[in-house]
């Protein structure tokens, strides 16, 4: 096995079970030193539970790495700060930042309860924002005292937020905020050496079995070499990308774009609205289905 994060630290979210499993272990077996983060929470987002977390870190040093737990709720703010600077404190440093934490509360739109759509915006938008704004401020102080490092951030989006899904409106627009926030961060971080990319998983695990047929899903662990590479020194180059896995295949989403427009050279009548449109959306690609629909 290759070095590629030899003497890195990491931090991955919601790394006890599934994908942020999967993603801590892959990055130890390349080198990385990794903070495992998890609530212990259920599929739902209920109970705390601290084990799934002792137990990846178990697995890491049966290999030979150095890893150590840490039970924080992403989306507390000073939870979060107490976790970026146990990285530090632990391992003289933090490198990595792999943003995967979450849970679902699915729902028809109609029938999303508000302490729904508050707990899933909370887990998975809040739980990115508040890690990566107090890693981003630990970046800017070694870059301004001349330590800048070849940081690397990892969020996680869905197919769910990039193209929607039917019965998960909540959670899609918690995934599609996640790519909003990576380009954002991108933009503002690159001059501090920091590179900030999202991945769209597709894989077998506790959050997607009953929602759909996962039969035919990749596995956790088929997500994180890619994970593994974007986290190393060589990925300096790869920034503000949303990038799908779904087994073998790697797709480089492209977002919203602008497309074909039109210059009324004046401020636009009613009437004249409706066929001027209907030209443009003519002219451009139908959109992607959202999933679930016929």
């Amino acid at each position: 096995m290759s070095k590629l994060l030899d003497g890195r630290v990491a931090i991955v979210t919601g790394a006890g079970r599934g994908i942020g499993r999967a993603h801590a272990l892959e990055l130890a077996r390349h080198g990385a030193k990794v903070v495992v983060n998890d609530y212990g929470v259920s599929a739902a987002g209920e109970g705390t539970d601290e084990s799934p977390a002792h137990a990846v870190v178990a697995e890491i040093e049966a290999m030979g790495g150095q890893a150590v737990v840490n039970g924080a709720d992403v989306a507390d703010f000073a939870a979060a700060e107490a976790m970026i600077r146990q990285a530090i404190d632990t391992f003289g440093g933090l490198d990595i930042l792999v943003n995967n934490a979450g849970f679902l509360r699915d729902r028809m739109l109609v029938n999303t309860a508000e302490d729904e759509w508050d707990a899933v915006i909370r887990v998975h938008l809040k739980g990115h924002f508040a890690p990566l704004r107090h890693a981003g401020a630990y970046w800017r102080a070694e870059a301004k005292e001349g330590r800048t490092r070849a940081a690397r951030v990892i969020n996680t989006s869905s197919g769910a937020g990039l193209q929607g899904s039917i019965g998960q409106a909540t959670y899609s627009a918690a995934k599609a905020g996640i790519a909003g926030l990576t380009l954002v961060a991108a933009a503002e971080m690159g001059r501090y050496g920091v590179t900030v990319n999202a991945i769209a998983p597709v894989a077998k695990t506790r959050m997607t079995e009953g929602a759909f047929d996962t039969s035919a899903m990749a596995l956790p662990e088929d997500n994180s070499p890619i994970v593994a590479w974007l986290a190393s020194e060589e990925a300096g180059d790869v920034t503000g990308r949303v990038i799908e896995i779904d087994g073998s295949v790697i797709t480089v989403e492209n977002g919203w774009t602008h497309g074909a427009s039109r210059d009324a050279g004046a401020r636009w009548e009613a009437e004249k609205v409706g066929g001027a449109l209907r030209d443009l959306l003519a002219e451009g690609p139908a959109p992607e289905p959202v999933y679930g629909t016929a």
